[in-house]
């Protein structure tokens, strides 16, 4: 751990493959703030299996969204990269918090009222616990700071509610951390649904960040515009959030802003521009997809970075968690 450094701490769940809005929203850029973090990056493996995973596409996705945050830009000499069920100490903190979380606080968690609703079937207690075990990936790190999206400020503000309830208890055993709100990415919504984000739920309004070029050029062709007479490029986010959601995708990429690009168009109308995007798109993921498919080939080297990273990881969290098991009355082995 670098001491000079504020540390930031952030994970995501390897439930699906990452995708265009993920990128132009926040990896893109990730990379940046390693000159001014020390940065933990995690795939939440453990968090997947509250809904029914199949086992080998789990693994698969896991290694590959590694491979593709190598890809991005996230240089593992710099950044701690490592999978969530490779550190103990975070399935052995989220017991000892679980004790900690009130039934109260866990039953007003968004996200468990709507995971129940989609699996009806399967509303299973790690479903409901989980937010213990997101605060035990916080805690562990002492981090300064937890980038948030809108999403997920309830989850910070639980996890700092019970580091607070627990120092209160014990004295200071955990830093409380901040939510950072990230530098403003792209807000990259879906080509078939303009009014809602880019999600893989929607998979022919969604880019894949490894698909191939000639079906990422045929969803721009087929996607969504706009039912007014007026077929020009202009933005306009009320009036035209199909041309608008693909004029802020062709400018996060090409870094042009919406005039520029609106009289680059001038009087050629929608069959002209969508294709262009996709083609900025297409050249844009290139690299990322060449550089990803490399690296899975390269099997002793991904796993030299995930063993690597755990071993850090788990350095770090261990001190924590012996601090923790200390205050709560445990024998010390």
């Amino acid at each position: 751990m670098d001491d000079t450094k504020k540390i930031m701490l952030s994970g995501i769940q390897p439930s699906g493959d990452l995708h265009l809005g993920n990128y132009l929203g926040a990896i893109k850029n990730w990379a940046d703030r390693v000159e001014e973090f020390d940065c933990y990056y995690f795939m939440a493996d453990l968090h997947t299996i509250t809904v029914r995973q199949n086992p080998a596409d789990l693994r698969r996705r896991s290694l590959e969204q590694l491979a593709q945050y190598i890809a991005c830009g996230l240089d593992p000499e710099k950044n701690t990269l490592f999978f969530q069920s490779h550190v103990p100490a975070h399935a052995q903190l989220g017991w000892v918090l679980d004790c900690y979380t009130m039934f109260g606080e866990l039953s007003r968690m968004t996200q468990f009222k709507d995971k129940s609703a989609k699996h009806k079937d399967n509303i299973n207690a790690g479903l409901f616990t989980y937010p213990a075990l997101m605060a035990a990936d916080i805690l562990l790190y002492q981090p300064d700071y937890v980038p948030v999206g809108e999403d997920q400020k309830q989850h910070v503000e639980l996890t700092r509610d019970v580091a607070q309830r627990f120092n209160g208890i014990y004295g200071p055993v955990f830093k409380i951390p901040e939510p950072y709100i990230p530098k403003a990415g792209a807000r990259i919504m879906g080509l078939t649904v303009p009014g809602s984000k880019m999600s893989k739920s929607i998979p022919e309004g969604c880019v894949f960040l490894m698909e191939k070029p000639e079906d990422i050029q045929r969803k721009f062709r087929r996607a969504v515009t706009d039912s007014d007479t007026e077929r020009c490029v202009r933005y306009d986010p009320v009036a035209k959030p199909g041309v608008s959601n693909l004029m802020n995708i062709y400018s996060a990429i090409t870094g042009r802003t919406f005039e520029a690009i609106e009289a680059e168009f001038d009087g050629q109308g929608y069959g002209a521009f969508k294709p262009k995007v996709g083609e900025a798109v297409i050249e844009c993921l290139r690299p990322i997809r060449e550089e990803a498919t490399r690296i899975l080939k390269d099997k002793g080297y991904l796993e030299g970075v995930y063993r690597a990273g755990a071993e850090k990881a788990s350095r770090v969290a261990n001190k924590t968690l012996r601090k923790v098991y200390k205050k709560v009355g445990f024998v010390q082995p």
